[in-house]
């Protein structure tokens, strides 16, 4: 098993950054293990920033 990775997602409004999680969850694969994911939102001034952290592992394939 490798070490643990991690992958930041951001944006500006919180569907677009649900799309851009279902998207990078999709690209990580089937041999992706979600240890963890953080979210937080960050404003300055009228701009709103909305972020998650991803935290991965990469595993061996399950074989039947």
């Amino acid at each position: 098993m490798d070490e643990v990775r991690f992958r930041v997602v951001t944006a500006s409004d919180p569907d677009l950054l649900q799309q851009r999680l279902e998207r990078a969850m999709a690209e990580l694969g089937r041999d992706a293990v979600f240890v963890d994911v953080k979210f937080d939102v960050a404003a300055s001034g009228e701009h709103v920033v909305y972020a998650a952290l991803i935290v991965y592992k990469r595993v061996e394939p399950w074989k039947d």
